[in-house]
Order: structure tokens, then sequence, then C-alpha cells
């Protein structure tokens, strides 16, 4: 069992350092276009009504509103189809947190005089020494606690999106990818989720904050982030090492 742990471990460093290889003394290579789900989507579009035997209403009008006209709906809704995510992303958000506390206590308890006893005991003690106060105690606590959290995030991106999916409901499912090489750095944009029909403009746009269960990343990889990433191995130790 141990055995195949380590050996699991080894292969996949190697995995992991393959992809970084790829682009040792070139620029990294863009991603395959084909075999995605885009574009199995572009691929499969869904049948038209009129093979599913279904007759719409454009048949008897005289204006026709298919997407060729004049007055066609351009706007993304079948599977394979393409809009545009707007993503602007201008948020800033501060918090700030401020405790304070303090306490204080004293004790003091005096035997003057008890049958005798104290008399008794205090010849028999050192000089200087007395069981008067017997007991004296005095505590004093104090904490103070400050904290602050600022965050100011700012992004302006485009990008196409392909409608992979439609769903029972009439939800669109959609994903998009861009990427971007400039010398030996390529940027990539990646952005999925769910989107009402309803809610792409005219312009067969929609924004993000439409989007449901959006995921939007934003990266890059090549030589320059290779160089920005810790190592590895001090990845590693620094999730194991306690301090």
């Amino acid at each position: 069992m141990k055995r195949l742990g380590i050996v699991a471990l080894a292969s996949t460093l190697a995995l992991t350092a393959c992809s970084r290889l790829d682009h040792v003394g070139k620029a990294p290579d863009f991603s395959p276009a084909v075999n995605n789900q885009e574009h199995y989507a572009m691929m499969n579009p869904p049948l038209p009504p009129s093979i599913l035997g279904r007759r719409t209403t454009e048949e008897a009008s005289l204006w026709s509103r298919n997407r060729q006209s004049l007055l066609g709906d351009r706007r993304a809704m079948r599977r394979g189809d393409i809009m545009t995510v707007v993503i602007e992303i201008d948020e800033e958000a501060k918090i700030k947190n401020e405790t304070s506390r303090s306490r204080s206590g004293s004790e003091n308890l005096s035997v003057p005089d008890l049958l005798g006893l104290p008399q008794r005991i205090n010849q028999n003690l050192p000089a200087g020494a007395s069981t008067d106060p017997a007991v004296a105690l005095n505590s004093t606590s104090s904490s103070a606690g400050d904290g602050s959290v600022r965050r100011s995030e700012e992004l302006t991106l485009r990008v196409a999106a392909t409608v992979v999916d439609v769903l029972p409901n009439g939800v669109l499912a959609i994903e998009g990818s861009q990427e971007l090489r400039v010398n030996f750095e390529l940027r990539e944009l990646l952005v999925s989720g769910f989107v009402r029909p309803e809610d792409v403009s005219r312009q067969n746009e929609i924004t993000y904050d439409k989007i449901a269960s959006a995921r939007v990343s934003y990266g890059g990889r090549g030589q320059i982030t290779d160089v920005q990433q810790p190592r590895y191995g001090q990845q590693i130790l620094d999730v194991i090492l306690p301090f």
C-alpha cells in the first residue's frame, strides 16, 4: 500500500512537471479548440421544429421572425449559439472590528481575633510575619483587539461563450474560453454558468451578474508564471510543517 502511494505521488509530480516542460525554451501551446464542450455543441445543433413535427406561427405570418430576416431575433437560444459575456467587476469591501475588555478584582480577608489563635500563631512566626490579613488577593486583566480587512477588485473583460446545453426548464448552460499569448506568456480566460434566455440583451450580450453559478477564471501559464509560483516541494512543506 505504501508503495502504491509513492508511485501515485511520483506520477502526479511527473505529470505536473510535463505541463511545465511544454514551454521550456518556447512559448506555451494553445489549448486545442476541438474535442471540447463548445466544439461539440456547434457540431451537433438541435433539430429544427419542422423536423420534429412541430409547426411554428412564423409559417402563417407575413413577417418572418427567423434569424436571417430583418425582424429576426438573433439572440443565442439554442445549443451551439454564441453570446457575449461582459465581465465588469469593480468592487470594494471594508471590514473593521475593534474590541476592548477590562476587569479588576480584589479580595482581603483579615483574622484579627479567632479564639485567640492568631495571637498564638503570630508568636511562632518570623519577625514581620502576621496572620492579619490572612489572605489578600488582587487581580487585574485587560485585553484589546483590533482587526480590519480591505479588499478592492477591478476587472473588465469580454468573452464569447457558447450555449452547450438547453436545460428542460429553458435555462441555457454556457461555456466560453479565450487565450491570448504575448511572447512567452499565455493568458487564459474561462467562463461558465447558467443563463435565462430573457436576460440576454438584444445585442446578444449578458453581464456576469445575471449568470447563475458563474465560474470566471482569469490566469495564465508560461515562464513568468512559473517563476512567480513556489516550487512544489516548498508548497508541500508549507502544508506539513507545523511551525
